[in-house]
């Protein structure tokens, strides 16, 4: 072990009372972006981040592991060698934040006093809400997979590659989650090897999904149905999974709809894609910096605290109210960032995040729609040709650019999305 790990490890071994100007909380996407450019401009151990995994993830990848067009390692990198150099890496989980106090508390005991917190901690992925889909990821065979998981994403390119024909079931839960657009994409991707291995005449594909609607941006959502109906797959909106019986391969979804309160209806299936419910972690919901929801209460336009000035949140945590994606978080980070300079120097924070987040919506195994939208629903498209429609080029994007833009820029803080491009590409004529 080199010297640099042993030094951020060093943090966790010795409880006690630290000091920092600025505390992340959180290694993920919004974490490290922000920690980054803070951790470069301010100097060593001015800045530390409170993370106890060894491996950070580019999550957005999953769907193309899933599908067999990427690995799992591509997908991954060790901790240490994406945390800031000058960071003072604190390898543990936050257990309590004490706002009043400017203070967080950690799980080895220590207390970490700050002068501005920046919140990046993520959501829950609550597989335990569906009864029996823990189970049904863990037993061998079971035909039921999850590219939520890294425990389970190489499972679906295992089961969809050896599928012999059958009823093919994909699901999508309540609201909020990360990457809504996942769901989907894996299903678009397993239809089209479906023919490849010539069992798609074989093979049912049903799309049920606990809200009313195909993609939540009208423009969008019309090219998708288009999509849907050339590959043909059965579609069942306001069909929200509760169970999975993995010995019987069955699914029990419970019908949302107007009129059917308590109606459930039993899907049998042999292969299931199944995305769980989300939500907020439980020592934000339980923190005085929660909403009445448990999401972390920030000015949806500043991406400051509504109570605590000192405070900041970015990422799937907060309630932020735009689609939880990295696209999302490169913007926040932009805008919080200018909004924490502006407090530090006792000026009113007046960066607005305009609630920019980005979907790449993979229909194929070269095409993509690249969905770019605001708070309002408003399509925001970088490129001066029509986004809305399949293209090779934004495929090749999705799967070989974006994962370097992650790697090499917004992680390190040098990346906050593609406004000036947008601009440019448009003459200064959008937003």
């Amino acid at each position: 072990m080199n010297s640099f790990v042993c030094k951020r490890l060093a943090h966790s071994a010795a409880a006690g009372v630290r000091s920092h100007q600025f505390v992340v909380c959180g290694g993920g996407t919004g974490g490290l972006a922000v920690a980054s450019s803070l951790a470069r401009r301010f100097g060593k151990d001015k800045v530390a981040v409170i993370e106890p995994s060894d491996v950070h993830y580019y999550q957005p990848m999953w769907t193309m592991v899933g599908a067999g067009i990427k690995t799992l390692e591509q997908s991954r990198r060790p901790m240490a060698d994406v945390m800031p150099q000058n960071a003072a890496w604190y390898k543990t989980a936050v257990t309590e934040f004490e706002p009043s106090k400017s203070a967080v508390h950690t799980q080895d005991g220590t207390t970490i006093k700050y002068d501005y917190l920046i919140v990046g901690l993520g959501l829950k992925v609550d597989f335990d809400r569906i009864k029996g889909l823990t189970e049904a990821l863990e037993m061998p065979s079971s035909g039921v997979s999850s590219n939520y998981s890294s425990d389970s994403v190489t499972k679906t390119y295992e089961y969809l590659n050896s599928f012999k024909g059958g009823e093919a079931i994909f699901t999508f839960p309540p609201l909020p989650i990360k990457c809504p657009g996942a769901p989907q994409k894996i299903m678009y991707l397993a239809e089209e090897l479906f023919k490849r291995n010539n069992v798609r005449d074989k093979t049912r594909i049903t799309y049920n999904s606990a809200i009313g609607v195909i993609f939540g941006v009208k423009k969008y959502a019309n090219e998708l149905l288009k999509v849907i109906s050339r590959k043909g797959i059965d579609v069942n909106f306001q069909h929200n999974l509760v169970e999975i019986i993995p010995e019987r391969k069955e699914a029990i979804f419970e019908v949302l709809k107007e009129g059917h309160e308590g109606e459930r209806k039993t899907f049998s299936f042999d292969f299931m894609h199944a995305t769980p419910p989300m939500g907020p972690l439980d020592v934000i919901k339980e923190s005085p910096l929660a909403d009445g929801a448990g999401w972390l209460d920030v000015n949806p336009q500043t991406m400051q605290h509504k109570k605590f000035e000192n405070v900041f949140g970015i990422g799937d945590c907060t309630n932020v109210p735009t689609s939880k994606t990295a696209a999302a978080c490169a913007a926040e980070s932009a805008v919080l960032k200018k909004n924490l300079f502006k407090v530090m120097k006792g000026q009113n924070p007046d960066s607005e995040y305009d609630g920019y987040t980005s979907c790449p919506l993979v229909t194929g195994y070269n095409t993509c729609i690249l969905a770019e939208f605001d708070y309002t629903g408003t399509p925001l498209e970088t490129f001066p040709f029509d986004q809305g429609k399949e293209r090779q080029t934004m495929y090749y994007l999705k799967a070989d650019i974006l994962p370097e833009v992650y790697w090499h820029g917004l992680i390190k803080g040098l990346w906050g999305g593609p406004k000036p491009f947008r601009k440019a590409m448009k003459l200064g004529l959008s937003k």
